[in-house]
């Protein structure tokens, strides 16, 4: 695993033993940082469910002004901590090791992204929840623009119920990526 291109391009990531994350293959990022290369640079970046942050470190890499890291996996945690590190992104990231929605309180008033990203474990509702709880949030800025990773089958039906309108949706073999913003 590593970061694919920009300013910290080829630096290898660590990533944690075990199914505790799922990360996501290179050609899947290229793929999904392809679609957003005009919308990264100079862009607030939440990573959210971060797993090895990866994502986010290929957002800071391609021109993201910042990004911050939630997960509240200790292991993964130190993962994300060490990868920072290690790619020298301290300055334009901040980790927070919890859970998500208590993370995205502590940030109302303080952040307001242009990006958010979340890779949650499969089949627990777990992104309903955070969409939910983004329907009233302050840390969106106008306009935002939301990426769901979710298993291939994944009813996602309820979105526009929400308040959200689908600008795309991209399947790979065993998952996929779904693009949202408010309406």
């Amino acid at each position: 695993m590593r970061i694919i291109a920009g300013s910290k391009r080829s630096l290898p990531l660590k990533t944690i033993e075990g199914k505790d994350t799922r990360p996501t293959t290179d050609r899947i990022k290229e793929t999904l940082f392809n679609m957003l290369q005009n919308d990264v640079p100079g862009s607030y970046f939440l990573d959210l469910f971060a797993g090895s942050g990866q994502i986010g470190l290929e957002a800071i890499s391609r021109g993201a002004l910042y990004a911050v890291f939630v997960e509240n996996n200790k292991k993964a945690a130190a993962c994300i901590a060490d990868n920072i590190h290690f790619t020298k992104s301290e300055k334009e990231s901040q980790l927070l090791q919890m859970d998500v929605i208590p993370a995205m309180r502590s940030m109302e008033g303080k952040y307001k992204f242009d990006i958010i990203f979340m890779d949650p474990p499969y089949g627990n509702l777990l992104e309903k929840e955070v969409l939910e709880y983004l329907q009233t949030s302050s840390i969106l800025k106008e306009n935002p623009l939301i990426i769901v990773e979710l298993a291939l089958g994944t009813d996602y039906s309820y979105v526009t119920d929400l308040g959200y309108r689908i600008l795309k949706e991209k399947c790979y073999k065993t998952n996929m990526h779904l693009f949202l913003t408010k309406e």
